[in-house]
């Protein structure tokens, strides 16, 4: 208990400071390369339910202070402190006798007995505190007031299943390798295994409880990948054919990259700016044991690594505002800012005109995010087809806008067919 308060309260304290949740965990994973990995697991647990849940623990915190608390270190170990008691099942004692232990190490002389008056104030308090925090927005939904306004102006009548949605455990999605057998027969692996799934369609499984890869038959034999049912959609909606020249820009993790190179015979170049990302197409696409030519690359600056011919198929899956994932990555909530939107759409509108002129005669570009704002999504699709007249938009469900759900997250996909002259 006490290594998962000290370093869940750093790790939460660094994300309250800019950092994104990842970079702060990858700095006590290399501080501390000894945790086990049932320890790393209760710290990541600690930090994604505290970050989950901070909207109504920064409320409640700052109802039990009785002045404003300065010290981040301090008011992060605190915000997990309270977490720990409401949200799971740890012994109230443990839980504080454990932080005050943490507090004494913080090098602040008050630290100890301000973390044991909160946190045992909380507990005699809490059965009327937080129903009356729950009264307000920012309490009941633990999203930012700004961003629960944004939601409610674009989808009035689903902003609420939305905020519900983004706030609660992600799915786990399996994808089946097609080349390697059907869903069905690795459905039944699975139930051997004792592991229970539901199929969503013909290459989508999803799992009644995540488990960790290592027990999936076959994982580290390409049979299966982990991705939401979501993204999943992208590869299918590109419709690629065996022979076809294909461009997924933007590739990194290679998620997509993989998909679509088990549906079709394809020649497929991946470009991604960041070569440490890209290495990680590599890494997934040897597990699968598929192939496909690999570039370090600015998407929006084709002519530094683009060979001249045309492509069939571009998915331009564009830095985005990653808000339709944010119960996978709950610091997003707390690090956007609403003007990082239009910095995004800037950013999106440059790559989408520079890959257009890569795009054959007849071919195929799919804009896609993992974004659930119309500015990046809706806008964004609107304004390029009024750019570009040679581009007809496809019709896709529901105007290709898939909004977070027990089945998936939340995604946007635009279909772009280009005219022949």
């Amino acid at each position: 208990m006490y290594l998962t308060q000290k370093y869940a309260g750093e790790s939460v304290a660094a994300v309250l400071s800019g950092q994104t949740l990842t970079d702060a965990l990858s700095t006590v994973w290399r501080a501390e390369p000894e945790l086990r990995p049932q320890q790393r697991g209760a710290i990541q647990d600690v930090c994604y339910g505290t970050l989950r849940q901070l909207g109504l623990l920064q409320r409640a915190l700052d109802a039990l202070l009785n002045k404003p608390l300065r010290e981040p270190g301090l008011r992060a170990l605190l915000l997990v402190g309270l977490y720990q008691l409401q949200f799971t099942r740890a012994a109230p004692y443990t839980v504080v006798d454990h932080a005050v232990k943490v507090a004494a190490h913080t090098g602040t002389g008050f630290g100890k007995g301000l973390v044991n008056a909160v946190l045992r104030n909380f507990l005699r308090q809490r059965d009327e505190l937080i129903p009356e925090l729950q009264k307000t927005p920012a309490g009941r939904w633990s999203h930012p007031d700004w961003w629960i306004a944004a939601l409610k102006k674009a989808y009035p009548q689903g902003w609420e299943s939305i905020l519900t949605a983004s706030n609660q455990h992600p799915p786990m999605t399996l994808r089946v390798n097609r080349r390697r057998g059907s869903a069905e027969a690795y459905q039944a692996r699975l139930a051997e295994a004792g592991i229970e799934t539901r199929a969503l369609d013909d290459t989508a499984l999803l799992l009644k409880h995540p488990v960790g890869v290592d027990q999936l038959p076959g994982f580290f034999d390409g049979d299966a990948s982990v991705q939401d049912w979501g993204a999943q959609r992208a590869a299918k909606l590109l419709d690629v054919q065996d022979g076809m020249r294909v461009l997924d820009a933007c590739a990194a993790p290679g998620g997509k990259t993989g998909h679509l190179l088990e549906l079709a015979d394809i020649d497929l170049t991946a470009v991604d700016a960041d070569a440490k990302r890209l290495g990680r197409v590599t890494d997934n696409l040897s597990r699968l044991k598929l192939n496909a030519t690999l570039k370090v690359g600015d998407a929006a600056k084709p002519a530094a690594w683009w060979d001249g011919k045309a492509f069939d198929r571009i998915l331009a899956d564009v830095p985005c505002s990653a808000t339709g994932v944010v119960r996978r990555h709950p610091d997003i909530k707390w690090l956007r800012r609403p003007e990082d939107f239009a910095s995004f759409a800037t950013q999106q509108a440059q790559m989408l005109d520079a890959l257009w002129p890569l795009v054959a005669p007849g071919g195929k570009l799919l804009y896609a995010t993992c974004s659930i704002f119309p500015a990046e999504n809706a806008e964004q699709a609107n304004a390029f087809a009024a750019r570009h007249t040679d581009a007809e938009r496809l019709v896709l469900p529901d105007d290709g806008q898939l909004l977070p759900n027990p089945e998936h997250d939340g995604f946007f996909y635009a279909l772009f067919s280009k005219r022949t002259p």
